[in-house]
C-alpha cells in the first residue's frame, strides 16, 4: 500500500446517521458536490459495514450549521435524476484520472 493510499484510508470522512428506530449507523462519505445552477449541496454515502461488492449508495441534500450537518432525503424524482447524473459524471472523471495516473 502506497503512502497516498494509507493517507486516504486514514482520512475517511465518516458521518453517523440514525435510522428510523434511532439506532446510529456509520457511513463513509464517498462524494460531496453541488449541482450546477443550484446552491444546494449533496453527499453520497455508503454504509461502513457494507462489503466491497455492495453497490448500496445513499444520497442526501445537506446544509451545514457550524459543525453540524442537516440531512434531507431527496424525494423529488427530477432532483434525484440530476443528483444521480452529477454523481455518475464525477465517478467517471475520477476513474479516468486514476487510469491516467497508472
Amino acid at each position: 500500500m502506497s503512502k497516498e493510499e494509507q493517507l486516504q484510508e486514514e482520512e475517511l470522512d465518516i458521518i453517523v446517521i440514525p435510522d428510523d428506530d434511532g439506532n446510529e449507523e456509520e457511513f463513509e462519505v464517498v462524494a460531496r458536490f453541488e449541482v450546477d445552477g443550484s446552491d444546494k449541496k449533496y453527499l453520497m454515502v455508503v454504509p461502513m459495514d457494507a462489503d466491497e461488492e455492495s453497490e448500496e449508495v445513499y444520497a442526501f441534500r445537506y446544509e451545514e450549521d457550524g459543525d453540524d450537518l442537516q440531512l434531507y432525503t431527496i424525494e423529488d424524482e427530477e432532483e434525484w435524476n440530476i443528483v444521480e447524473e452529477t454523481f455518475n459524471t464525477l465517478m467517471d472523471e475520477a476513474a479516468e484520472d486514476e487510469e491516467e495516473s497508472r
